[in-house]
């Protein structure tokens, strides 16, 4: 009966007309930058970070939630009609719902991603409501010492889990720990790394390194791209067939069940989840030539799983106040900007908040159905716009969102520069993510570390004798040992690959 209060207090904060509007908007722009390629919800949402001052907590996370899950939707469309995946979680989606595509089912292959991506949702997000509770009052009996260990296995975790080479994402963390430290010490008073320049006494903000990073940086990498052939506006019916409908059955329902588990995961999240779930249909096949060449099943997996994994990506976050990937570390920026410590105290001090931005998913899945179907020949149509004439719209409200936070022009020249840090850093394989997470997770563990620390007295077994700790560090331990093996390190690329 718990769990149900919950959910009807969540849905009069989500049905109110400020949050049905943010909430309309956010899914609007998810799909819209779903469907055109290169710009990503993490480079949307720190363009928009600045505008969410201007609004109350929950509908700025109500929103930024609805770009979120609703680029898991947009991206199918142009991988289904054009074979250019908008977003990365829809690559594996591309290889057979293009050859849909090219066989006249382009509309079959389009309603079975929106109605998988539809149940996924409303799955996920009925588990979300089910497992946060629990989850949240396990975490209030967490001390100083089970933070920081819960930190470390949550960077070990999004290392593991990162594409790319392992130690590229071990650099990468500690250059995002490095960072968070610069500014003053606030235990004793001393600057740290700000080589006298008197701007990064407070520190480097958050907004210039998640504009510049993913923002500006994708900017430049997508001007490099040639613009691609334009799609077919010949759509066809978007029923399935009694066949196509049967065969997607199983599929959605794997894809759901493994999204979910996959997307708690620090690093892991929809993208794992879409490559992991194509995957494993193929195993289960009995004919696995069929993959790349129109399978049903490789629509129908990989949209669910990439849907429900975003959306269960946020129970760490909502819970723990840990981000398990880019898109998380925007939502707990978001929370900072309003004053609102992260962690499991916003369940019980922020009720309102916690219980409508749950609710305001299940509304979000529906306007996605709305969205997605009827409109698809905008969407399409939107397709054709080349990049050259978005980048400066794009590049220009940067710019004013960066200076507007402080009206420091020191800021926005260092999202200039870590705008080319990015691009830099992309040319060496060198994935941002985990950076960023670094630089998150890097105060608080600094934080929790020192307050273990004197509580202890100075002793750091306090980490290994509090149970709950030594756990923590004995997974974060055991993922660092997979890493060493071969036959781990040839299935995580294996994960990848579009096999």
């Amino acid at each position: 009966m718990e769990i149900f209060d919950n959910l009807v207090l969540g849905l009069g904060v989500a049905m109110t007309l400020e949050n049905l509007l943010f909430c309309f908007i956010g899914a609007l722009l998810g799909t819209l930058i779903g469907v055109l390629p290169g710009i990503g919800p993490v480079a949307t949402m720190a363009m928009l970070l600045p505008i969410t001052f201007y609004l109350s907590p929950t509908a700025a996370l109500i929103m930024l939630a609805g770009i979120y899950y609703g680029a898991q939707y947009g991206g199918s469309t142009t991988a289904i009609l054009v074979n250019i995946p908008g977003e990365a979680t829809s690559v594996v989606t591309a290889l057979d719902g293009h050859a849909m595509a090219r066989n006249g089912r382009a509309g079959a292959a389009l309603a079975v991603a929106a109605l998988g991506s539809f149940f996924a949702g409303t799955v996920s997000t009925l588990l979300i409501a089910i497992a946060s509770p629990p989850l949240a009052r396990v975490a209030l009996e967490f001390g100083p010492a089970e933070y920081f260990s819960l930190m470390i296995l949550g960077l070990v975790g999004a290392v593991v889990l990162a594409q790319g080479s392992i130690l590229n994402a071990i650099a990468m963390t500690i250059l995002g720990l490095l960072l968070g430290l610069v500014g003053t010490d606030l235990n004793t008073g001393d600057p740290r790394m700000t080589f006298g320049v008197p701007e990064l006494m407070d520190g480097i903000g958050f907004m210039p390194i998640a504009m510049g990073m993913f923002a500006v940086a994708e900017i430049i990498i997508n001007l490099e791209k040639k613009q691609s052939a334009t799609p077919s506006s010949v759509i066809g019916s978007l029923m399935p067939t009694k066949e196509e409908f049967r065969a997607s059955v199983g599929p959605v329902l794997r894809g759901t069940a493994l999204g979910s588990a996959l997307g708690v995961l620090p690093g892991g999240g929809a993208l794992l989840a879409s490559f992991a779930a194509y995957s494993l249909e193929k195993k289960l096949a009995k004919d696995p030539s069929r993959f790349g060449k129109g399978a049903i099943e490789g629509v129908a997996s990989p949209e669910s799983a990439n849907n429900a994994g975003a959306q269960t990506s946020f129970i760490p976050m909502l819970t723990l106040g840990i981000p398990s990937n880019p898109v998380m570390a925007m939502m707990l920026g978001a929370l900072m900007i309003h004053g609102i410590a992260p962690g499991p105290g916003v369940m019980t001090s922020q009720p309102a908040l916690f219980w409508g931005l749950i609710a305001s998913m299940w509304v979000g899945n529906l306007m996605l159905l709305v969205i997605n179907l009827p409109l698809v020949g905008i969407w399409v149509r939107l397709v054709r716009v080349p990049y050259r004439l978005l980048f400066p719209s794009i590049l220009l409200l940067c710019a004013v969102g960066v200076y507007g936070v402080n009206n420091s022009a020191f800021e926005a020249g260092l999202t200039a520069l870590f705008g080319i840090l990015g691009y830099v850093f992309h040319k060496l394989g060198c994935e941002p993510a985990p950076l960023l997470l670094g630089f998150i997770l890097g105060p608080m563990m600094e934080e929790n570390l020192r307050r273990a620390l004197i509580l202890s007295a100075g002793d750091p077994v306090v980490f290994l004798t509090q149970p709950i700790s030594l756990v923590l560090l004995l997974i974060a331990a055991v993922l660092l040992a997979l890493v060493i093996l071969p036959n781990f390190r040839t299935g995580r690329e294996k994960v990848f690959q579009d096999a």
